[in-house]
Parts: structure tokens; C-alpha cells; sequence
């Protein structure tokens, strides 16, 4: 039995720049098999975009929280879209 897929849009607020975090974003997601991309913004947040089975989606929000040596994130937004995403997981700018 597949798993179902899902495709939610993340923006991730705290120290989340400057500390590798969107490197550490694809790192995990790869790991968790998991498409789509992320990338810095403009007021200091990383914004993602993850695709794939919906338990490797739920494990990567949690690892959201958490990110990389330095980071301290403050709030996790998720929000479950429909969107076409990539065959991988870039960091795009």
C-alpha cells in the first residue's frame, strides 16, 4: 500500500539565516525522500515547499522546529497546498 502524498508550503521564523539552515532543509529532505525546495526571504524568514508521502511530510515538519547548530526557531507555519514541485529538492533563490 502507497502512502498518500501531500504538499504543504512552510515558513519557518527565528535565527533561521545565516546558519546553514536551508542547506540542513535539504539535507533532511533527502534524506526523507521527500521534492519541492526552500529559500531565504526578504523579512528574514526561510520559506519551503515539501512534497511527498504524508509520513515523511509530517517528519520533516517536525524537523523544521529543530534545524541546524545555531539556528532558533521561533514559529512554524504550515499550510497543505497543491502545487506542482520538482523531481528533487533545490535551495532556490
Amino acid at each position: 500500500m502507497r502512502s498518500q502524498q501531500r504538499v504543504v508550503r512552510a515558513r519557518i521564523s527565528g535565527r533561521v539565516q545565516g546558519v546553514g539552515y536551508r542547506i540542513w532543509t535539504r539535507g533532511e529532505a533527502v534524506r526523507l525522500g521527500l521534492t519541492g525546495w526552500v529559500r531565504n526571504e526578504s523579512d528574514g524568514s526561510v520559506s519551503a515547499l515539501i512534497a511527498g508521502a504524508d509520513s515523511a511530510v509530517a517528519a520533516m515538519v517536525e524537523r523544521l522546529w529543530q534545524g541546524p547548530r545555531g539556528a532558533a526557531v521561533s514559529k512554524v507555519e504550515i499550510v497543505d497546498t497543491a502545487a506542482d514541485v520538482s523531481a528533487d529538492f533545490r535551495i532556490v533563490v
